[in-house]
């Protein structure tokens, strides 16, 4: 059996396009994507900035269009906050447009997680004189 993940997603410029304080469009395949990913048996947590109402509009917002979280910016849906908790999330994966490189598009992230499909390529090393082997 494939090792069950639990997958903290970011909300603005991840799983939408970046419109805060409003909700921007879904991302291409983002909602077919994190379906899949709970089907197969991950578990997602909604890791954002958003709080308040702002976060519940995202909430809200991921639920119409199929999603609803594990978590809520906690690692399980019982925790409570307190000076005594760490506010970093108990985690597996973290899938954020903040990460170097940005976001990758959700086929991909799918494709890395399942090993299904194309592999993404490795950069080739480049050496002092790799201009002369073209």
């Amino acid at each position: 059996m494939k090792k069950r993940l639990i997958i903290a997603v970011d909300f603005d410029g991840t799983i939408v396009e970046d419109g805060y304080p409003g909700i921007g469009a879904p991302r291409l395949f983002v909602f077919e994507t994190l379906q899949r990913l709970q089907n197969d048996g991950h578990r997602l947590i909604l890791w954002t900035y958003r709080s308040g109402k702002k976060l519940e509009e995202a909430v809200t917002f991921c639920s119409e269009n199929g999603i609803t979280f594990y978590a809520v910016n906690k690692s399980y849906p019982e925790e409570v906050y307190t000076n005594a908790v760490s506010r970093k999330i108990n985690a597996d994966l973290f899938i954020d447009d903040r990460n170097i490189g940005g976001v990758l598009g959700w086929g991909e992230v799918y494709q890395m997680l399942t090993n299904e499909g194309a592999q993404l390529p490795k950069p080739k090393k480049k050496g002092l004189f790799s201009f002369l082997k073209k």
